[in-house]
């Protein structure tokens, strides 16, 4: 049967809204924080890079141990509580803008990172239990299209707050509660189906313990991939800095918050197709158009003396988003059983989550006066790696590869 005539399931809606209302909450904050550090609470760009890169750092510490967890047993919990954890953390930078000081957006962050963590890899394995090869690529870009589509409406809700409201974060910073408790309460909408445990079947019996980690079954192809991911993660920093280098070049608060909009308005806009398309060819050569994509649009930010270019590069940078986040996570899920899928996607997610701490710390402490210098070295790097992923990188992908190859 052909990829197209697969019908999307109905768990893959419910998740894909949950998503909505969880980015629009997280995005009506993310563009406009990195201005409320820097210039209400007077932290410098190193404190940016270090609370971004330290979040991350938390999310990945907790994402191979949530996704083991929704392998030995349901999911749903698991997603349900990551998402209510992160509601806690919108709350406390709420609670920012009252008592002030960065540690205090450190420890919000950190909480809302957190939870996601939690619940990334088991809501991305439920996904993959809801599709085939043939249509995995679709399904996730549906999901990554609504998840996006959420950080089109939230950054808007947030700026059209922020305008009424006498420009104030705080406003936006509480209204952004609203959409978080939503999408926590949907997640109860979610039926999951029954599936292969990852317990071995000594592990059944009344004298036997089911191991917390077990990498069983997992493919040399997986882990060269997860090796792939984590380099190219330690020279892709926080989008932060991005949209702190676009302040810097000029823009103000609503031409951040206006890019930034553009940047996931082309984020969801192209992440189904780039599904559809890395189901019909190789995952591997959409990923590395991806990096690419990336390398154009950091050099062109380290390069660019002028905020004209940021409506521009901001929207390129979409593109890179769209053919990389759900295009990864289908192509994981292609190298392992399905009882380990939790695992693996955690385990990326872990890797990846390291990766950003690392980005994060080194690119902050060498921001500099203009910040143009980490641009250069992250471009730089993510073109090396994505010719050598298109034209050397065959040992990546599956045994048996579904669809034409082009």
């Amino acid at each position: 049967m052909a990829p197209r005539s697969q019908p999307l399931s109905r768990n893959l809606y419910v998740v894909s809204a949950v998503s909505f209302f969880q980015d629009a909450a997280s995005e009506m904050l993310y563009p406009v924080l990195p201005l409320f550090l820097t210039t209400v609470l007077g932290a410098a760009p190193a404190a940016v890079g270090l609370i971004e890169g330290l979040a991350d750092g938390t999310a990945s510490a907790t994402r191979a141990i949530a996704g083991r967890l929704a392998d030995l047993g349901p999911r749903r919990p698991i997603i349900a509580t990551g998402y209510g954890v992160s509601s806690i953390g919108k709350i406390l930078v709420a609670a920012a803008t009252v008592a002030g000081g960065w540690p205090l957006v450190l420890v919000a962050r950190v909480t809302d990172r957190f939870g996601k963590g939690l619940r990334g890899a088991p809501r991305d394995a439920l996904i993959a239990d809801e599709t085939t090869s043939e249509n995995r690529g679709r399904a996730f870009g549906f999901h990554r299209a609504a998840d996006t589509a959420g950080a089109v409406v939230g950054p808007l809700l947030g700026l059209t707050v922020y305008e009424l409201l006498g420009e104030s974060f705080r406003s936006v910073f509480l209204f952004a509660v609203l959409p978080a408790i939503v999408s926590t309460l949907l997640v109860f909408s979610i039926r999951e189906r029954a599936r292969p445990l990852s317990s071995p079947s000594a592990a059944r019996t009344s004298d036997a313990r089911i191991p917390l980690f077990s990498t069983d079954g997992m493919t040399p192809r997986y882990w060269r991939l997860l090796g792939f991911l984590g380099v190219f993660a330690a020279v892709n920093f926080p989008d932060a800095l991005l949209l702190l280098r676009a302040n810097d070049l000029g823009l103000g608060i609503i031409g951040v918050v206006l890019a930034y909009v553009l940047y996931n308005v082309t984020y969801a806009g192209f992440s189904y197709p780039a599904g559809l398309l890395s189901d019909r060819f190789r995952r591997r050569h959409v990923f590395a158009l991806g990096l690419f994509v990336f390398a154009v649009t950091y050099l062109g930010f380290g390069l660019t003396p002028t905020s004209r270019a940021v409506w521009w590069l901001l929207p390129l940078y979409g593109c890179y988003s769209a053919l990389t986040d759900g295009v990864s996570r289908a192509w994981v899920t292609d190298l392992v059983p399905a009882e380990h899928r939790g695992i693996a996607l955690g385990l990326q997610g872990m890797v990846t989550g390291i990766g950003l701490l690392v980005a994060g710390v080194w690119s902050g402490l060498a921001w500099g006066g203009t910040g143009h210098g980490p641009f250069l070295v992250s471009g730089s790097a993510a073109l090396v790696m994505a010719f050598v992923l298109a034209f050397r990188g065959r040992a990546l992908d599956p045994v048996r590869h579904q669809g034409p190859r082009p």
